[in-house]
């Protein structure tokens, strides 16, 4: 079995993103940085605004976390949007109240929505960026191969499906529930599943020497747990992402390339 390591990519990744704070910090004065606007307390999400926290802190990206009620949100939206030393903003979801969630993303500025969720937002998504580097990092070619694509949800499968279409590659794009998955994926050379859904994909719905990239996040028992089922890693012949460490740690590399390339804008705007 061939794993697809995203920390080991993650790691190049990050010390190319640091050269890039540090040239813009020496020879453009600019300081990148990213505000964070968080609802609710739960500690899975002040896990995920630590980790972010965290990295930007080992890039030197300064990463503000503005904790508010909700209802302050569009007013502090209103102000980031034109405060010019702000690059990159995100408004940790899920919110406090969830129905409101399309309208909030898309008053943050497209210029600024460095998660990408609004509908005029002028970056990829994260997680679809980072199944590509993935992919082109370990010289997975899809070039002529049977592409199937689990899952075309707003955060990742339908980004995704636009990236890989973009790039001339022919996806064939399903749903989980699709009557006969197994026969698709018996059928397919490279699978990417983002359905969030615990153990859809088990080791005999796979070809010989399949790639599979799971993509998918589910909680399970109190776990966090992927789309493939535990026995798809009893298998010596599949190139397949980690249990953990697979496309997770290239998701964060990914958003705040985002942020340095807002902060690389401003300057070209000013020059």
């Amino acid at each position: 079995m061939k794993i697809l390591n995203g920390r080991e990519l993650a790691d190049y990744i990050k010390e190319r993103q640091a050269r890039q704070v540090r040239s813009l910090r020496q020879a453009n004065q600019v300081v990148p940085r990213l505000a964070i606007i968080q609802t609710k307390d739960d500690p899975v999400i002040n896990t995920y605004v630590r980790l972010k926290k965290r990295y930007g802190a080992d890039l030197l990206i300064d990463v503000d976390v503005h904790f508010v009620p909700q209802p302050e949100v569009p007013a502090l939206l209103n102000k980031l949007n034109s405060d010019v030393a702000v690059h990159g903003i995100i408004v940790q979801l899920p919110l406090t109240d969830p129905t409101q969630t399309e309208k909030i993303v898309n008053l943050v500025a497209p210029d600024k929505d460095v998660d990408a969720l609004g509908t005029k937002a002028q970056f990829d998504p994260a997680t679809p960026m980072a199944i590509m580097w993935l992919l082109s990092g370990y010289n997975i070619d899809l070039t002529g191969k049977k592409v199937l694509l689990i899952g075309r949800g707003k955060l990742v499968g339908a980004p995704l499906e636009r990236m890989l279409k973009d790039s001339g590659i022919d996806v064939q794009v399903v749903e989980r529930g699709v009557d006969n998955l197994a026969k698709l994926t018996l059928a397919a050379d490279v699978i990417i599943t983002a359905t969030g859904s615990p153990s859809i994909l088990y080791a005999d719905m796979l070809k010989t020497g399949a790639v599979v990239v799971d993509a998918g996040v589910a909680s399970e028992e109190g776990k966090t747990v992927g789309d493939l089922a535990p026995n798809v890693y009893e298998r010596q012949d599949l190139i397949v992402t980690p249990q953990k460490g697979g496309v997770g740690p290239l998701t964060v590399c990914a958003l705040f390339d985002n942020v340095i390339r807002a902060a690389r804008r401003t300057v070209t705007k000013d020059s």
